[in-house]
């Protein structure tokens, strides 16, 4: 068709039943009597004349329809209020609804109006709007809501993203659900069978990925403080340590807790529900052990310089939650179930028995004796156990990933740090301190010379499991060397210390780097993101002619792991 103004219009006006949508005819923009005829084309290309029936009433409606001159002008269509479709880069082709015919008609170009013109969106904004984490929120986005009922808003009361589903909060997962949903030695990886409750098609919110296992950052560098400090003493008849390392040391110490605190802190107050999952995680509950220890470590490696002696309600305050959740940790330890040892042990459940000896350590400088004591008794009978149950679980059980190699140096930090709060509780290095200190020096050593315990993995969190116990081993090599001064002591004394500062420095650069730089340091934690219902078993059905024969369909469902229901559907 050319694009002329001078082009013929044509105007189709349908002819309707009044009874029913039905289309009768069309007529050449002349509307015809009721009861009249039509003409239509017979077989032989003439016009036969068909009659009407009288009780039909005919009513017309228009389309007024604009073509663009050529098909590839119309590019792109947008639409306004009045049933109308205007093309924005080529002559305009409308559609005009009207109720006097129908008829096609060219027009000039147009231009679209402004206010067609979409908002540009920011994914950013979007992102912070995001309802799909609002199960996880402490207020569950109820806040939200009413103050957005009362700007006039309606919602419907089965909004999933407004009110989320209510088996998530209130209510504890029991630790089977944990093992059914996840797997590995940490219980971090998901089941493929398994469906998480947060998008794993996008990161999640920081504070959602923030781990409680953050908190071994604060305990490989706090733990720095104390080696400097005791080795400006040890080493002065051949290296001159000034104190200045210490608190140094000491101070990055406590503004690397106050960080890490801080940002947990405003996890429990924004996601408190993702902090209850982690505490009832069988494997992550030993990390809440971690800021106490921590602060027991800042404790005791506190600088001359700051004060020479600590008040003794301040050893209380500390050990008091550390006395709580072993209440909770051994008692399901000895009460069976899902949480029993035999089921959860694993090289983290030393952080629930270091910190007994590690307040140990700290009262016993204080000048206390009978709750150093209680301490180190419980927490010399729960290593006993743990060791056995450990030495005899993991060679017939799931061997750890090369990712989590660095917490089997975790059976390095127990005996390390007795050996030392014992000689502190008894006033010398006597043979119970040797003792545990020999135990502590052959399983390091059983450890280093593993060199596949140090290379390829990617770097994690899990790293920072190295740094602790090591520098507990330097620590109490120091405390031997002064018992027993030779250079034998004096040259093991200063291998490990030098070899327990540069893995600590070392990680905390790598860190920096991958927090700040990478930023991949804190992946989604799906450990904490699992339903609190088992998937349901999906009904599979099989058609002979299709899927093959009867005997391919037995044998797929004696590979699979799960019971299906197979119907076999016979065909003629």
């Amino acid at each position: 068709m050319e694009n002329s103004k001078d082009s013929p219009r044509v105007v189709l006006s349908p002819i309707r039943s009044a009874d029913s949508d039905q289309i009768l005819g069309f007529e050449d923009g002349v509307m015809k009597p009721s009861g009249s005829s039509f003409p239509t084309m017979g077989p032989n290309g003439n016009d036969v004349v068909s009659p009407i029936d009288p009780s039909y009433k005919q009513t017309t409606q228009s389309v007024s329809i604009s073509i663009p001159p050529s098909p590839w002008d119309a590019k792109r269509a947008l639409f306004k209020d009045n049933n109308e479709v205007v093309g924005n880069d080529s002559p305009a082709r409308t559609v005009k609804l009207g109720v006097s015919g129908c008829e096609i008609n060219e027009t000039g170009p147009e231009k679209s109006p402004e206010h067609l013109v979409l908002p540009v969106k920011n994914p950013r904004m979007d992102g912070m709007k995001d309802n799909r984490f609002n199960s996880f929120k402490t207020w569950s986005g109820r806040l939200e809501r009413q103050l957005s009922v009362l700007r006039g808003k309606s919602f419907s009361r089965n909004d999933p993203e407004i009110n989320p589903p209510q088996n998530i909060q209130g209510e504890s997962l029991p630790a089977d659900r944990y093992f059914d949903a996840l797997e590995g030695p940490e219980l971090e990886t998901l089941r493929p069978s398994e469906e998480i409750m947060l998008p794993e098609d996008k990161k999640w919110p920081f504070l959602l990925r923030f781990p409680i296992s953050s908190f071994g950052i604060c305990l490989g560098v706090s733990s720095q403080a104390i080696l400097w400090k005791n080795a400006s003493t040890a080493w002065t008849h051949f290296i001159h340590i000034s104190l200045r390392v210490n608190y140094i040391l000491w101070c990055i110490s406590i503004l690397l807790f106050a960080i890490v605190a801080s940002t947990y802190l405003l996890k429990i107050i924004f996601y408190y529900e993702a902090v209850r999952r982690e505490y009832y995680h069988p494997i992550r509950v030993n990390f809440f052990f971690a800021p106490w220890i921590a602060l027991l470590f800042l404790a005791i490696g506190v600088p001359e310089d700051v004060t020479t002696s600590l008040p003794h309600w301040l050893w209380y305050v500390l050990m008091t939650p550390v006395f709580i959740l072993e209440l909770k940790i051994y008692g399901q330890w000895m009460s069976g179930g899902q949480r029993r040892l035999s089921k959860v042990a694993n090289p983290s459940n030393h952080l629930s028995v270091v910190g007994n000896f590690v307040g140990a350590l700290l009262g016993a400088s204080m000048g206390l004796k009978e709750g150093p004591i209680f301490f180190f008794a419980v927490g010399m009978a729960h290593y006993t156990v743990l060791f056995v149950t450990l030495y005899q679980r993991l060679p017939t059980n799931e061997t750890l990933p090369k990712e989590l190699h660095p917490v089997f140096f975790l059976f390095v930090a127990a005996p390390s740090v007795a050996s030392m709060a014992w000689a502190k509780i008894n006033g010398s290095f006597d043979y119970g301190s040797r003792i545990a200190y020999f135990i502590a020096m052959f399983l390091y050593f059983s450890l280093a010379v593993r060199v596949n315990f140090f290379r390829g993995f990617k770097f994690s969190l899990a790293w920072w499991a190295y740094t602790f116990p090591m520098t507990g081993a330097a620590i109490a090599t120091l405390r031997y060397s002064s018992e027993v001064p030779n250079i034998v002591t004096k040259a093991l004394s200063l291998t490990l210390t030098i070899v327990a500062t540069v893995t600590v420095t070392g990680l905390l650069v790598t860190t920096i780097v991958h927090a700040f730089v990478l930023r991949d340091l804190f992946p989604n934690d799906i450990g904490i993101a699992i339903s609190g219902q088992k998937p349901k078993t999906q009904r599979k059905w099989y058609h002979r002619n299709t899927c093959g024969s009867a005997k391919d369909i037995e044998h797929h469902v004696k590979s699979s792991k799960k019971m299906v229901e197979v119907p076999v559907i016979l065909r003629d």
